[in-house]
C-alpha cells in the first residue's frame, strides 16, 4: 500500500471509531405530562391539574426514579404545620415491564396555610429492571397523609408516560436512554446526571481521543515521510 493510501486509511479508521463510539452513547431526556387528579379527601372531593415530571438516573444495578409536581394538589381546611404531611405515590410501569413502583419523600418542610394547594416535594424510588426492552413510567395514585387522615388522588385523564427507559435486565448489564413523552410545560429540578448523560460525555470523550490519536498518527507519518524525502 502506498504512503498516501496508508495515511488516508489511518485517518478514516480514526474518524469512524470516534463517530461509532459517540453514536453508541445513550441520550437522556424527560418531558412533562399534565395530570388531572381527582382527590378523595376527608371533607369531600377535590380536583387539580399538575404537570408531572419523571426522571431516571442510573444507580448501581437499577435506576433512581424521581417524580416531581409543578403545581400543588388538593388542600386542607386547616393549616398543616411543619412535618404534618407525608406524601407517597405510585408510578405505573408499561412496555417491556409491568406493575407499579412506589416513590416516597420527606414530610413538608414548612407550614402549609389552610385552603392552599398542597405542594408535593419530589418523591423518589429505585427501579430495577426485571425484563429487557423499553419500559414506560406514568404517573399513578398520589397518597397524602396528614393529621391522622388520608387523601388519595387518582389521575382521571389517562396521562401518557412521562419517561421511557430502554433497559437491560440484571445479569446483562443495564444500559439505556431516556425519552420523555406527553404534554405540559416546565422541566423541574435536574438531578445530578450520574447515569446516561455522563455515559454520553465519557463515551464521546473516548471517541474524541481516538480521533485525535488517529490524526496525530497521520501527522507523524506525514512528517516522517517528508523527512525521508529531504534526506534523500
Amino acid at each position: 500500500m502506498s504512503y498516501r493510501k496508508r495515511t488516508a486509511a489511518l485517518a478514516s479508521a480514526a474518524a469512524l471509531a470516534g463517530s461509532a463510539v459517540w453514536m453508541a452513547a445513550p441520550v437522556a431526556r424527560a418531558e412533562v405530562v399534565d395530570v388531572n387528579y381527582q382527590c378523595k379527601t376527608p371533607i369531600g372531593d377535590k380536583s387539580a391539574v399538575s404537570p408531572i415530571d419523571i426522571k431516571g438516573v442510573k444507580s448501581g444495578s437499577g435506576y433512581r426514579i424521581t417524580m416531581s409536581w409543578q403545581k400543588g394538589v388538593s388542600s386542607s381546611p386547616v393549616e398543616l404545620g411543619k412535618g404534618a404531611m407525608t406524601p407517597s405515590a405510585t408510578v405505573a410501569l408499561g412496555g417491556a415491564d409491568s406493575g407499579t413502583l412506589t416513590v416516597t419523600g420527606p414530610a413538608n418542610d414548612a407550614a402549609i396555610p389552610a385552603n392552599t394547594p398542597i405542594k408535593i416535594n419530589d418523591l423518589s424510588g429505585t427501579y430495577r429492571p426485571k425484563k429487557s426492552g423499553e419500559v414506560t413510567f406514568t404517573a399513578g395514585v398520589l397518597t397524602i397523609k396528614a393529621l391522622g387522615t388520608t387523601t388519595t388522588c387518582t389521575p382521571t385523564n389517562d396521562p401518557g408516560p412521562s419517561l421511557t427507559l430502554d433497559v437491560t435486565a440484571a445479569g446483562g448489564g443495564t444500559t439505556g436512554s431516556a425519552q420523555g413523552g406527553g404534554s405540559g410545560s416546565g422541566s423541574g429540578d435536574e438531578l445530578p446526571q450520574t447515569g446516561p448523560e455522563d455515559s454520553a460525555v465519557a463515551l464521546g470523550t473516548l471517541g474524541g481521543t481516538v480521533l485525535l490519536a488517529g490524526a496525530a498518527g497521520a501527522l507523524w507519518l506525514t512528517r516522517r515521510h517528508q523527512g525521508a524525502r529531504t534526506g534523500r
